[in-house]
């Protein structure tokens, strides 16, 4: 069962994910869709600029491939550190937690710290994907928008009388 005070944890595997060549990224609970999302979301998983299919379709000269390859290669020490450190920082908080009496003013420092660098990670992947966007043409970007773009956001869930509940946390 999906722990929600793990979600971090899961949404750290975003980057790492997006690291490894044509490895999907983890799914997502519903209710937790991953940070950047509307960023992220007209992206193929992986290394899509050395998909022969996803080539073929967006049309992506081979000037393009290496200019993406480039960025990649560039951004690619970087986004790992910071994974690294988003670990680093959340190794203290399972401690924290798993103490029979958790010290909640050490428990909310360290997700102050903890959101600090997901915060950090997180810019430095919305740059590199900023960064493959402004690679692509207009046609080959909205291509990949048509195929990839937004989803419809998920209708709340339904309490016994048919509308949705009272409480929002409760599923």
């Amino acid at each position: 069962m999906f722990n929600p005070l793990h979600w971090g944890l899961a949404l750290l595997l975003i980057p790492a994910a997006a690291l490894q060549a044509q490895q999907p990224p983890p799914p997502f609970p519903p209710h937790h869709p991953p940070p950047g999302e509307h960023l992220v979301r007209p992206f193929p998983p992986g290394t899509f600029w050395n998909d022969p299919g996803v080539v073929a379709r967006l049309g992506i000269t081979p000037d393009q491939q290496k200019r993406m390859e480039t960025l990649f290669q560039q951004n690619r020490p970087k986004l790992m550190a910071l994974s690294s450190a988003l670990e680093m920082q959340e190794a203290p908080l399972h401690q924290l937690l798993e103490a029979d009496h958790p010290d909640e003013p050490r428990v909310l420092a360290q997700i102050d710290k903890i959101a600090q660098a997901h915060a950090d990670l997180e810019k430095a992947n919305a740059r590199f994907l900023l960064g493959l966007r402004d690679i692509l043409t207009r046609d080959q970007w909205r291509k990949l928008e048509s195929e990839h773009g937004p989803r419809p956001a998920a209708p709340p869930p339904a309490g016994n009388d048919g509308h949705p509940p009272d409480n929002p946390l409760s599923l």
